[in-house]
């Protein structure tokens, strides 16, 4: 006889609040990781956030108004999203405008 037993951890909910990122998954399992692992996220609005669609059978989300990607896996073993790709632009003058930033002395 030969069992085949699927352990890819599937998503059935997803909330974002103010500050933790938490699905519940198929097998029961509730698992939470901070806001803060996903720049865009905590970038989006509430209602941003809340606009989101399981990939294909719940190995993850994906939130289409801020194209940000979260897989049950990467929760679980704790992946957090890559971080900002910076310029040089961007270091010295992020916004047009403003001003850099300066460290007192």
């Amino acid at each position: 006889m030969n069992n085949v037993v699927n352990d890819t951890p599937h998503i059935m909910d997803m909330q974002v609040t103010d500050e933790v990122i938490t699905a519940q998954l198929a097998d029961g399992r509730t698992i939470s990781v901070p806001l803060a692992w996903s720049w865009r996220l905590s970038e989006a609005t509430p209602e941003q956030r809340s606009n989101f669609e399981f990939i294909g059978s719940g190995i993850g989300v994906h939130w289409p108004d801020i194209d940000e990607d979260i897989s049950a896996v990467g929760m679980l073993y704790g992946m957090p999203a890559r971080p900002r790709k910076t310029t040089a632009r961007s270091k010295q003058n992020p916004r047009p405008g403003s001003k850099p930033a300066t460290v007192p002395a």
